[in-house]
């Protein structure tokens, strides 16, 4: 079992940015520019492929203010979801 954060149920994104078949830093590049896109509170949902991201995206959101809410396993992809601050 990973120690990654798991997003909580029920999490309902406000913009959605398709990430998948992006290898880093592309997937944080574009997360950086989508988040400006968005108001204070409202939640990113990343769908991404590259596994680097599990160590890029919360670190990030960390550094910048915004807050991580985890994140979740689908079919071929991971969702994150991030809190902008």
């Amino acid at each position: 079992m990973s120690d990654n954060k798991v997003a909580p149920d029920g999490i309902t994104a406000d913009r959605t940015l398709d990430a998948k078949g992006l290898s880093c830093p592309m997937p944080l590049l574009r997360t950086k520019k989508e988040i400006e896109k968005i108001a204070s509170g409202q939640v990113l949902e990343i769908l991404g492929t590259d596994p680097g991201s599990r160590n890029d995206l919360p670190g990030w959101a960390e550094r910048s203010g915004h807050q991580f809410l985890g994140e979740k396993e689908d079919t071929g992809f991971i969702r994150f979801y991030i809190k902008k601050g």
